[in-house]
């Protein structure tokens, strides 16, 4: 039988709110929250470890509980208005999980193949963005996605709404720009930067050996350190007004090159 919470004043509740709020109480505890069927059942494929779950039985029941994660977890039955304290979404799923972080360390990427396809982000500071950028990886299934220089916590809860739970099934990493370039250096993988500044157009380039495709902000690009190491900066023609693009549908192009000529395999 579930544990059963009704009041919004219980000091778990007031410890999970701050897990959905905040990313310095995600930090500190290592917790974090995912609202979902489909993003739950995607944790549990990428092997994220499940601490707690809550239901509001009216919308998803306990049965459904045991048939979405086949073996025992500590579930506690919420009250509706507890479920909407928690929810981050207008649209009520009826279950959130409380799942312990990740290390996210450049240490932690290792590759299957010995001809990697990377795709790398500086600086993106828009959940949304990041979000996008990880289906597209996950369309793509690329080796790893790699975040330079984190403006947020990939954590945050919209960042989880936004990849439609891919965060968990992409490896994926984060670092400061010189650590992964380091990183490629080390690991003989070709950089290949979406610039501007000294760039080709990109369907001239060969993405078919080990290859890190990087993106920036369209708002800054990124930084001399990427551009100054490149093995090629490149760029997609424009044929309108403006010079740059949504930065998933950017990467969405290059990575696509990349897999149409490695024959998609």
């Amino acid at each position: 039988m579930a544990k059963q919470i009704s009041s919004i004043q219980n000091s778990l509740i007031k410890q999970l709110v701050q897990l959905k709020e905040k990313s310095r109480g995600r930090k500190k505890s290592s917790l974090f929250l995912i609202e979902g069927e489909r993003e739950i059942t995607l944790a549990l494929k990428g092997d994220y470890y499940i601490e707690t779950i809550l239901f509001y039985p009216e919308i998803f029941s306990e049965e459904q509980i045991n048939n979405l994660t086949n073996k025992q977890l500590n579930t506690i039955e919420v009250s509706k208005e507890v479920y909407q304290k928690l929810a981050y979404r207008e649209t009520t799923e009826g279950i959130i999980a409380v799942a312990k972080t990740k290390d996210l360390s450049i240490a932690t990427i290792s590759f299957k193949t010995k001809n990697p396809l990377i795709l790398i982000a500086e600086a993106p500071e828009k959940p949304g963005n990041i979000g996008a950028l990880l289906r597209t990886a996950d369309a793509a299934n690329v080796d790893a996605v790699i975040i330079a220089n984190p403006k947020t916590d990939l954590y945050n809860p919209n960042i989880i709404r936004s990849s439609v739970g891919c965060i968990f099934t992409n490896q994926i990493a984060t670092g400061s720009t010189l650590e992964i370039i380091s990183f490629l250096k080390e690991n003989n993988i070709n950089i290949f930067c979406a610039s501007l500044q000294a760039s080709v157009e990109y369907y001239t380039q060969d993405y078919t050996k080990p290859t890190a495709i990087v993106v920036g902000t369209e708002a800054t690009g990124l930084s001399d350190d990427w551009l100054q190491n490149a093995t090629q900066n490149i760029i997609i023609p424009m044929q309108g007004e403006i010079d740059s693009m949504n930065v998933s549908v950017a990467a969405g192009i290059l990575i696509f090159e990349a897999k149409r000529q490695r024959n998609f395999l």
